[in-house]
């Protein structure tokens, strides 16, 4: 079965840059429409962003123009460049697919802290 492990959350100030990566234990990039999502506390989890099989991209409103998806397949790893990190980006983000109906196990996720 498929693992999915995320990583690269953190503590930040607004403002501030990181780097996710999700590694998975199979190769299923580029070959559904994988995404990475978040939930803050209290609230639904969220698709922010999502990567075809061929590397089209989509982003939700409130980090586009901020976040870039991305996918390695080689190394069965996507990753999630976050600029311009607001405390509205506060959440535990992971990764999953395809997009319509997420059918991998879910990992732990990674934290991400945006202090004001």
């Amino acid at each position: 079965q498929v693992q999915l492990v995320e990583s690269g959350g953190g503590l930040v100030q607004a403002g501030g840059s990181l780097r996710l990566s999700c590694a998975a234990s199979g190769g299923i990039f580029r070959v559904n429409t994988m995404g990475w999502y978040r939930q803050a506390p209290g609230e639904q989890r969220e698709l922010v962003a999502s990567i075809t099989y061929n590397g089209n991209t989509r982003y939700a409103d409130s980090v586009k123009g901020r976040f870039t998806i991305s996918d390695d397949n080689a190394k069965n790893t996507m990753y999630l460049q976050m600029t311009n990190l607001k405390p509205e980006d506060t959440a535990v983000y992971y990764c999953n697919g395809p997009t319509y109906s997420p059918k991998y196990p879910w990992g732990q996720g990674t934290q991400v802290t945006v202090s004001s």
